[in-house]
């Protein structure tokens, strides 16, 4: 998957993964993680998540990751904010008060941008992605953050026959396999939210299990 995907995805405003409200199992799941008051949060694949604003609001300062340049500028602009822009790398940085969006390639990330990120959210990066890339993404993850970490990762799945991603199908042996290695998993929730996706019923999907982890970096 190339990056003029989700370049193109924006551009012509496919972005049915964007929710125009905070994601329930933040606000459910995230005051379990019991984090020290003012961890900063990695936020990979951010988009213009409304979840960003929320962990600001809750004392967390915010690193999101994000290739489109369309979807940072639409974030500070409907967030009524005015970010400064820096350049750090390969990367073209937005900050505005906690939030810092980086406008690039999450795979340019290097250890030393995120040493402060004590904190991880995944709601929408780890089912962007095709199955190679999801290795790639759990090994960088990995190597990106330091023992104690900890976060809240959303996983859709799914029969992948039955519909093409994204968003992809990843499975519980999966997150598993992926992040096994690395972190302690557990998990937290796990619903059929067919009846809430009509896209997906439309295409013929039978089931659709959202689950929810609570990750710990070993």
């Amino acid at each position: 998957m190339e990056p003029t995907f989700w370049q193109e995805r924006w551009a012509r405003n496919q972005i049915g993964f964007h929710l125009s409200e905070v994601n329930p199992y933040l606000l459910q799941y995230w005051p379990q993680l019991d984090l020290a008051e003012g961890a900063k949060v990695l936020v990979p694949l951010c988009g213009k998540s409304l979840d960003l604003i929320w962990l600001a609001s809750h004392g967390h300062p915010v690193l999101g990751i994000e290739l489109s340049e369309l979807a940072v500028e639409a974030f500070f602009d409907e967030q009524n904010l005015t970010p400064r822009i820096t350049r750090r790398g390969e990367f073209k940085v937005y900050q505005a008060g906690s939030i810092e969006l980086w406008c690039g390639d999450f795979f340019a990330l290097a250890a030393d941008a995120v040493a402060d990120c004590t904190a991880l959210y995944d709601r929408a990066a780890l089912i962007a992605l095709p199955p190679l890339m999801r290795a790639r993404y759990a090994e960088h993850l990995s190597g990106l953050l330091q023992q104690g970490c900890q976060g809240l990762l959303v996983t859709l799945d799914y029969d992948q026959t039955q519909k093409a991603g994204p968003p992809f199908a990843v499975t519980d042996d999966e997150v598993r396999v992926l992040f096994g290695s690395h972190w302690t998993q557990r998990k937290l929730a796990e619903q059929d939210i067919l009846s809430e996706s009509w896209k997906f019923v439309q295409d013929g999907v039978t089931h659709l299990d959202e689950r929810v982890y609570r990750l710990v970096l070993e």
